[in-house]
């Protein structure tokens, strides 16, 4: 009896995000929606909040590309794994807000950098001592302001690429281009981060004799 009441269950937490769309798609399943929700309400909410600096607009935009895909549940064409399909939902949200900021010209680094992301922080546990916290909490801040002065190509590969762990040619179907751009646009933003980042790292921690200097990429998982 109970083996009977819980298979409905089982096969719930057991299907693919792909399946569990085509619950979505054919029978408006709600259950099989909320499971998607919960398995990447937090990536997405990642991006947004990276890709605009705002933690309140990354949430609302989180938000948003979770009703726009069920709202659209019926033209979903399930050409390939479902996460391409939001992962790419989420960016054109983000790309048309960072149009609209852009035309207010009501775009600050400083409030990014200093207020806006917090937001973010709280998304993972902090363990360490003290003054640890001080000094990474200053390298982070650093990070965050370097990365949203990239241009939004560069800025999109880097966060996929570091923060959301996507391969490459993962990266690639999401934003629909050839891999080999995608490489080449990592390694120009890997450029362009050293040389707004190196001289800022430096005046904020003067170079030891003892420590080598981070790489970039190690910066990056701030």
């Amino acid at each position: 009896m109970s083996g009977s009441i819980l298979s409905p269950f089982t096969a719930l937490f057991s299907m693919t995000d792909e399946q569990a769309m085509w619950r979505v798609q054919m029978h408006d399943d709600v259950e099989a929606f909320a499971r998607l929700v919960r398995r990447w309400e937090g990536p997405i909410q990642r991006l947004c909040t990276r890709m605009t600096g705002d933690s309140h607009r990354g949430e609302d935009l989180a938000q948003e590309a979770f009703v726009r895909v069920f709202a659209r549940r019926k033209e979903y064409q399930p050409r390939g794994r479902f996460s391409t399909f939001l992962w790419r939902v989420a960016m054109n949200l983000c790309y048309d807000e960072l149009r609209k900021i852009n035309r207010r010209s009501e775009i600050s680094l400083h409030q990014d950098g200093e207020e806006a992301m917090d937001g973010l922080d709280s998304l993972a546990v902090d363990e360490s001592a003290p003054d640890a916290r001080l000094v990474e909490g200053e390298r982070a801040e650093l990070v965050r302001r370097a990365l949203l002065r990239l241009p939004q190509p560069y800025r999109v590969v880097v966060i996929l690429r570091h923060y959301e762990n996507l391969k490459f040619r993962e990266i690639a179907d999401v934003l629909e281009i050839p891999e080999g751009t995608v490489k080449s646009r990592m390694a120009e933003a890997l450029t362009r981060l050293h040389q707004l980042l190196t001289p800022a790292i430096a005046e904020k921690e003067p170079p030891s004799p003892r420590k080598q200097p981070k790489r970039i990429e190690e910066s990056l998982v701030l």
